[in-house]
């Protein structure tokens, strides 16, 4: 007996047939252009012994995950096997999971996802995931493990059935967790100071600018009524490894809406959190990226370091963002998935040469040991300029700090 989720009321009943892995999801160099031909074998024959335990049809990927109700579900997987101990046979998609939940709650590293998910190709749209679908677990005759959609949910439009979309596809990190730095940038690119319009000056003598005060801007170029972050320029960012200057810690002062488009352009301040300087800069508040894109591994060899983190918080947690000193130059992509390492301390070895030299222990003199890095959590890269890329920490094992490294997985 196999466990099984209760199947969305808004599910449809397709046709069950063999299905062909077509190349990897967009970008990700796990599959290499690889197509699977062999026939889909359900798990449920390894595991028809097993007593599964009712499961809340009502939970999404993270909470099932989090209780633990899938332990019996199937047997333990081999050391070497991406299938986690207790993935769940089949899972019905829910409202408010996210691609990295349900990653999390099949596989035992997320971002090998798209080295196991089957594609259908009897399905508009095979890379995205809609509330509604059932994935289901299966073994290929090869005995290679897929996750594959087994029915596809109303969301989804057949090439033989007309439907509108009642929910968007899931989205692969939660959108809350990165809202607040898309509404509010704290960190400004070396890219974006570049291009950035300015407060050139204040209407009526002002010499700092506060709610309903307008503003004369320079460079702007944007139609009445557009929304701006006007964001006060801090501190330079600098890449530890040559001191270059990649980005600037930024302030959110006020919203600007534009009232009259030009060179100067006037506009009108709203919402503000501190005064308004001049050459105080306006950035566009149009940064959501797309949030469906696949986790997955960079494809060549990643070291770098956290060189800030959005809020100023000295201990970083999961859903924190960071800014990291690697961005499209290095090969950085939306999506690419690090590991973070807690620095290691450098300490004096007061033991190891005790009569070198006369030292003695405790001594001053004593040799330096670089202590190695350890494991501390995962990001996952959801913004990618030339020289940075901007990361959410997705987990945290251990504290993490700013000069922590971040490496492949």
């Amino acid at each position: 007996m196999s466990l099984n989720y209760e199947f969305s009321s808004l599910s449809l009943t397709r046709t069950a047939g063999v299905v062909v892995l077509a190349t990897a999801l967009a970008g990700c160099s796990l599959f290499g252009g690889r197509q699977q031909t062999s026939e889909s074998v359900p798990m449920a024959a390894a595991t028809e012994a097993a007593a599964p335990r009712v499961v809340e049809p009502d939970l999404t990927a993270t909470e099932a995950a989090i209780a633990g109700l899938n332990d019996s579900a199937q047997p333990v997987a081999g050391d070497d096997s991406p299938i986690r101990p207790g993935a769940p046979m089949n899972y019905t998609v829910k409202r408010g999971d996210t691609l990295w939940d349900i990653s999390s709650l099949f596989l035992r590293d997320p971002w090998l996802w798209p080295e196991i998910w089957q594609i259908n190709q009897q399905v508009e749209n095979p890379h995205l995931i809609y509330p509604g679908d059932v994935l289901s677990l299966a073994y290929g005759a090869d005995g290679r493990p897929m996750i594959r959609l087994s029915q596809a949910g109303a969301a989804r439009v057949s090439p033989r059935l007309r439907s509108s979309d009642l929910d968007g596809p899931i989205a692969t990190i939660p959108y809350s967790a990165i809202a607040s730095f898309l509404a509010r940038p704290s960190v400004i690119s070396a890219e974006q100071l570049k291009t950035a319009p300015h407060v050139l000056a204040f209407r009526d003598g002002h010499m700092v600018g506060g709610s309903d005060h307008e503003i004369y801007v320079r460079d702007l170029v944007g139609q009445e009524r557009t929304s701006y972050n006007v964001v006060h320029v801090g501190d330079p960012l600098r890449d530890p490894e040559n001191g270059d200057v990649v980005g600037y810690m930024g302030t959110y002062a006020a919203t600007a809406v534009i009232t009259r488009a030009g060179n100067p352009a006037k506009a009108m301040l709203t919402s503000t959190a501190r005064e308004t300087l001049q050459g105080d800069r306006l950035i566009a508040n149009d940064l959501t990226p797309p949030m469906n894109f696949s986790p997955r591994s960079p494809d060549r060899p990643v070291k770098g370091q956290i060189i800030a983190v959005v809020d100023g918080v000295e201990l970083i947690g999961q859903y924190q963002i960071v800014v990291i000193n690697r961005g499209a130059r290095n090969g950085i992509e939306m999506g690419h998935v690090l590991a973070v390492d807690q620095a290691g301390e450098v300490v004096r070895d007061t033991f190891g040469q005790r009569s070198f030299l006369g030292v003695k222990p405790g001594s001053a003199f004593a040799p330096k040991v670089q202590l190695p890095n350890e494991r501390s959590g995962t990001m996952l890269v959801f913004r990618v300029y030339d020289r940075v890329s901007y990361g959410l920490i997705v987990s945290a094992e251990n504290a993490i700090r700013v000069a922590d490294h971040v490496r492949n997985p």
